[in-house]
């Protein structure tokens, strides 16, 4: 191989990687684009008749929060650990009945709540006892964890 041939090559190299880099992501935007569209399809799961869990919103937040021991789910419709916590959520309601009340809150839809109480990373999740927030927990946290530390509050 010529000298012009070798330099001409590795002229080309640094394109060569750049083409790589944006084929990658695009392949990631695709990956994620769609697992957007499977967080919007669960979010229609969360909301429906038959779950026990309760959706707030600004509107009845205070209403909800006020009495007694409730778990807020602060999350969002775009979050993939949110949607490893949304079946959680749903157990602990299905299992502590009418002791206290399981809810969400959309942290895009309701910004103001999400500030005030400091929920920087999502899934947050707030247990309030007589509409204080009595105990926190931030990431994926197991059923368990949220039984035992309801049931302290009740």
């Amino acid at each position: 191989m010529s000298k012009k041939q070798e330099s001409k090559k590795q002229s080309m190299r640094p394109m060569l990687v750049a083409f790589g880099i944006i084929a990658l992501a695009l392949g990631a935007y695709a990956i994620f684009s769609n697992t957007q569209k499977d967080v919007n399809e669960e979010v229609v799961v969360v909301n429906t008749e038959e779950s026990l869990v309760t959706v707030l919103n600004e509107g009845n937040f205070k209403q909800i929060t006020d009495q007694g021991v409730v778990l807020i789910d602060f999350w969002a419709t775009w979050c993939p650990p949110c949607r490893i916590q949304n079946p959680i959520v749903e157990d602990v309601a299905a299992e502590i009945g009418d002791k206290a009340r399981i809810a969400k809150l959309d942290v895009d839809q309701n910004g103001r709540l999400a500030a005030l109480y400091e929920v920087r990373n999502i899934p947050t999740l707030i247990i309030f006892k007589d509409g204080e927030p009595a105990r926190r927990f931030v990431g994926v946290t197991q059923k368990e964890t949220l039984l035992e530390a309801i049931n302290e509050l009740l």
